[in-house]
């Protein structure tokens, strides 16, 4: 399916660094509570995620991930969670995040 530019003009992908990373022990799978910090226009939001197979506190905290901003809040397994932590996905489910190549400003946009 083919999207035109100002489709995708409306998707808000940023720029933000991971300040806390937590289990989400309610969750059905494996999965981490991220609280992401996007810059002052979006600030902090957090998001549930099934990334532990590459992924923890101490390998996460502080590494710039890319987000998609602008997704209405959705609760998962009780969090509520406000943004979509980009990523690929391997044939075996597991997940590598996308992220800068070098240190960049929190916030910025994704072209």
């Amino acid at each position: 399916m083919e999207i035109t530019y100002d489709d995708f003009k409306k998707v808000l992908i940023k720029v933000g660094t991971v300040l806390e990373v937590k289990k989400n022990e309610k969750a059905r799978k494996p999965s981490l509570i991220v609280k992401v910090d996007f810059g002052g226009e979006i600030g902090i939001k957090q998001s549930s995620a099934q990334i532990t197979h590459y992924y923890n506190s101490t390998n996460l905290i502080g590494k710039q991930v890319i987000g998609v901003c602008n997704f209405p809040s959705k609760n998962i397994a009780g969090i509520t969670s406000e943004v979509l932590i980009l990523g690929a996905i391997e044939k075996d489910g597991k997940v590598v995040l996308v992220h800068p190549s070098q240190k960049t400003e929190n916030g910025l946009d994704i072209a």
